[in-house]
Order: C-alpha cells, then sequence, then structure tokens
C-alpha cells in the first residue's frame, strides 16, 4: 500500500505540477482540475485511483502537495508547477533568513549564479533548517543555504508562502547567499 501511495503521489506531482497533456488533462488558469476527471483520466491511462486514495494521498503526504477544494471537487497542487498558473498568492513579509537546500554539487554553480527558479515559476526556500535539509537530501549529499530574505525584501523583492507554507521568490542573487 505504501508503495502505491508513493507511485500515485509522483504521477499525480507530474500530472498536476508538469505534464497535465500525459493524461489529457487541462488545468484552470489557477491549477485546479475536477477530481472526478482526474480520477476517470489517470485510470484510462492504466493506473489506479479512487476517491478514497486521493484523499489518503492529500491527507498524508508529508510536504503537503495537493489540496482539494472546500467541498473536496476540485484538486490542485500546491506549488511547485513548471506550466503557467496563478496560485492567487498574495505577497507577504518573510523571515528574516530562510533557507534552500540543495546537493553539494550545485554550490559552486549557485555560488556563481545565484537561485534561479529554473523551470518552475519561483525558487522555493524554507523557514525549517530540518525541511531544507531533507529537500537537500533528495538530490545528494545535503548542504544549507542561508538566505538573507530581509534585506531581499528591503532591496524590492517580492515572496509569497504556499498553502503548504513553502516560501518562493523569483529568483535570489548570490549577495544574499551564504553558506
Amino acid at each position: 500500500m505504501e508503495n502505491n501511495l508513493k507511485t500515485t503521489s509522483k504521477f499525480l506531482s507530474l500530472v498536476l505540477r508538469h505534464k497535465p497533456e500525459e493524461i489529457g488533462l487541462l488545468l484552470d488558469g489557477n491549477g485546479w482540475v475536477n477530481v472526478d476527471e482526474l480520477i476517470e483520466k489517470i485510470n484510462d491511462k492504466g493506473k489506479t485511483l479512487d476517491k478514497h486514495l486521493l484523499e489518503t494521498i492529500v491527507d498524508t503526504n508529508d510536504k503537503k502537495r495537493f489540496a482539494f477544494n472546500e467541498d473536496k471537487t476540485k484538486i490542485r497542487a500546491s506549488q511547485g508547477h513548471s506550466v503557467e498558473i496563478d496560485l492567487n498568492l498574495q505577497p507577504i513579509q518573510p523571515p528574516a533568513v530562510l533557507y534552500h537546500g540543495t546537493a553539494t554539487r550545485f554550490v559552486e554553480s549557485i555560488m556563481k549564479n545565484g537561485l534561479q527558479k529554473q523551470q518552475r515559476q519561483h525558487v522555493h526556500l524554507s523557514e525549517k533548517l530540518e525541511t531544507a535539509t531533507a529537500v537537500g537530501a533528495r538530490h545528494g549529499k545535503p548542504t544549507i543555504l542561508i538566505v538573507d530574505a530581509n534585506q531581499m525584501q528591503e532591496d524590492g523583492f517580492i515572496f509569497y508562502k504556499s498553502e503548504n507554507n513553502v516560501w518562493l521568490t523569483d529568483n535570489v542573487a548570490v549577495k544574499y547567499i551564504k553558506q
């Protein structure tokens, strides 16, 4: 069961964040899709999904990657999209310091070019060292970068906070990063 949860969760991330066309799905302008349509299209693709499994994935995902609307008729990814959508996030004052977890092999490039959003809509940052460490460990030996969010905001950078508590901004220049 746990393996099926993980596999299905990864597939949901793919279709709700990056490639909805993989199953013939269209996200609305805010990233929402009809739950029944999602289930039908995933099952048509040869995978197994029902409402109970979908609710279990949403409720137990440690990163809270997915969210339902109030009546659970629609679902979307909370952040991390490479497809253009509007999550209706409002600018918010960040804490003085935020963290970015990465693998040690990327540090040289980051310290040369800063943190770039790459194919995503935003750079992802965390309030907690533990979260940043876990993110970095997904890509190899982890290292934590410290971001001077206070100075960035004073310099005019805008921050957002997603529903699942990921801090988002367009980029982080090298001058705001410390190892």
